[in-house]
């Protein structure tokens, strides 16, 4: 019983518990058909919200009013860069993920110096950033029919075992920044400056590079999601990465990460990506309005996000 509390008192474990029920629930609705297709779906989805869902995680943690809003534009107009150096060649793979990275590295930076040079809010900052950067992805990325190469494309939707191996690579990745995070001094950087940004300058850290580094990261973070994106769709588009502006944020907040700063999650990152979309496919399933879907979203995000934050003892 003790440690039945002590793993509820864990903030990431109410977004697993979320996305547990929408799964029983959308299996108990179809008379038990297709339980283990939607898990697969999921897992293969849930990776693109997973990887910028970690870059925004970072950069929330830094602390109040820190958010990249240019992400849809820098995941657009990645896609289309990894495209058009592609040009549908699998020897051009290589170069084109680095264009792509450094792209989106190029995006993080931009927003970085906007903030820091002009003294501009980091949610006007990156806002502005986005309106320029979708204007360049529209001059460059409009009509771009080019397809990925065969080989790229094949490995965005290959699965073992019915486990699609970008999920165990987007798993491998989250253990990663979970360490970065942790036992990591950039990591114990971004949590200090979070919970109070003159102590963390009192205690010696670097808080301008901390800041660079947190904002380029979650940049190229968005670069390597638009042409994973496009692998995995087969094509890419200026609108591709519409989506995940609001989903980064959301998994962010029910995954556990404080937007206040100073406190991040990186295992509730995954578990809320696998909530959203179980219950986008329960809601589906059952048939409601789009209208209908989007009041149910928001009501049960904010019921498993009140669950979440209820008073414990141990976090």
């Amino acid at each position: 019983m003790t440690q039945v509390k002590a793993l509820l008192a864990k903030p990431w474990i109410w977004s697993f518990l979320g996305a547990f029920v929408v799964w029983a629930a959308t299996v108990a609705f179809t008379g038990g058909h297709g339980g283990g297709g939607m898990i697969t779906a999921a897992l293969s989805l849930a990776v693109f919200t997973v990887i910028v869902g970690i870059g925004q995680m970072f950069v929330i943690t830094l602390g109040p009013g820190n958010i990249d809003l240019s992400l849809p534009a820098n995941i657009g107009l990645a896609g289309a860069v990894a495209m058009k150096v592609m040009d549908g060649s699998d020897s051009m793979l290589v170069i084109g993920l680095a264009a792509a990275l450094a792209s989106g590295f190029a995006v993080g930076t931009a927003n970085y110096l906007l903030i820091r040079a002009l003294r501009i809010p980091p949610i006007i900052a990156t806002l502005s950033a986005a309106f320029i950067i979708q204007s360049i992805d529209i001059s460059y990325g409009r009509g771009l029919q080019i397809k990925p190469p065969p080989g790229f494309a094949d490995f965005a939707n290959l699965k073992y075992f019915g486990i699609p191996v970008l999920a165990i690579l987007a798993v491998l990745f989250a253990i990663a920044a979970s360490i970065a995070l942790n036992r990591m001094v950039y990591g114990r950087s971004v949590l200090a400056i979070g919970q109070n940004i003159r102590a963390a300058k009192l205690a010696g850290v670097k808080v301008q590079r901390t800041s660079f580094i947190t904002y380029a990261l979650c940049g190229t973070l968005g670069g390597l999601d638009g042409a994973l994106l496009a692998a995995y769709f087969r094509g890419a588009n200026v609108d591709i990465g519409n989506e995940y502006l609001l989903a980064s944020i959301a998994v962010v907040v029910i995954g556990g990460t404080s937007v206040a700063g100073g406190k991040a999650n990186v295992p509730g990152v995954w578990g809320a990506a696998l909530f959203l979309v179980l219950l986008l496919t329960m809601l589906n399933t059952f048939g409601f309005s789009v209208g209908v879907r989007l009041v149910l979203t928001g009501l049960i995000i904010v019921g498993v996000i009140t669950a979440a934050g209820s008073p414990r003892t141990e976090r």
